[in-house]
């Protein structure tokens, strides 16, 4: 970690969040060019990644982004489903502009489609999934950064950031830590305070579940309503009896001895 300033440098927090999303676990196969970024090879035969190199690439990545002017001349590209998220929040909070999904072929040579796009820098998730992306990049001199795993080909990338790939809290971490660092070197952030932005933001959440979280919430705000409706309905009842229920003033006034004494003549001997 010498090559970069010691502000730079990743805390003791910052390395347990990369091993907690299995940012080191690598895949069995490796690329010959990959071979300098992995730690070292299991018995099972996966490769660990070095976090070390993954951290000093990620800040040479976010210095190359903080140097572009206009953030909206950065593209992030993700046609994996798992960096779908990342990729768009990330976008948000620097500024760039992101494709998600697929990558429509021509985006970047051919200026009569619709999505024609010409910026400056690319990030993309994964070299296989995104390779139209970089192979384009590349015929109009686009520098490419991305996200790679001990497996992935290098071809035509520029800047690589070794890391899982794969694995959707090692995609969503990376590209939090990825953003927060542009941001520091903007000065938007300070390096002494946390990011208020939770890494769970960024996130890949299955369809499914969020359908499961919104059934489980209109369930129980159907309930609360039906609660209140039936507490409703019990007081629009009592309140005709009582609206009712009028004082009579003559009944009120009426003298219990006067009954009494309209009723004295009547005797056992009648």
């Amino acid at each position: 970690m010498s090559r970069v300033p010691a502000v730079l440098n990743p805390t003791e927090e910052d390395i347990q969040l990369l091993l907690s999303a299995q940012c080191h676990i690598g895949a069995k196969n490796v690329n010959t060019r990959m071979t300098p970024y992995v730690y070292k090879r299991r018995a099972d035969g996966v490769n660990l990644i070095n976090l070390g190199k993954t951290w000093e690439k990620l800040i040479l990545a976010a210095r190359v982004i903080a140097a572009i002017e206009n953030p909206k001349d950065i593209v992030v590209i993700s046609a994996r489903p798992y960096g779908h998220r990342a990729a768009l929040k990330f976008a948000k909070y620097i500024g760039a502009e992101a494709i998600v999904g697929r990558f429509t072929p021509g985006t970047f040579t051919n200026y009569i489609t619709r999505s024609f796009r010409e910026p400056r820098l690319i990030i993309t998730t994964d070299p296989r999934t995104d390779f139209q992306a970089i192979k384009e990049a590349s015929y109009v001199n686009i520098p490419v950064i991305s996200l790679a795993d001990t497996d992935a080909l290098l071809q035509y990338v520029d800047v690589v950031i070794p890391t899982n790939n794969k694995g959707k809290h090692a995609i969503g971490l990376i590209y939090w830590l990825l953003a927060r660092a542009v941001l520091r070197l903007r000065g938007t952030i300070d390096y002494q305070s946390a990011w208020d932005v939770m890494v769970d933001m960024f996130f890949y959440r299955d369809p499914e579940e969020i359908e499961k979280e919104q059934e489980a919430l209109a369930f129980e705000e159907g309930a609360e309503v039906q609660a209140g409706g039936d507490w409703a309905a019990e007081g629009e009842a009592a309140a005709p009896l009582a609206a009712n229920a009028e004082w009579n003033p003559a009944a009120a006034t009426s003298d219990w001895a006067d009954e009494t004494a309209a009723a004295a003549p009547s005797s056992w001997d009648a």
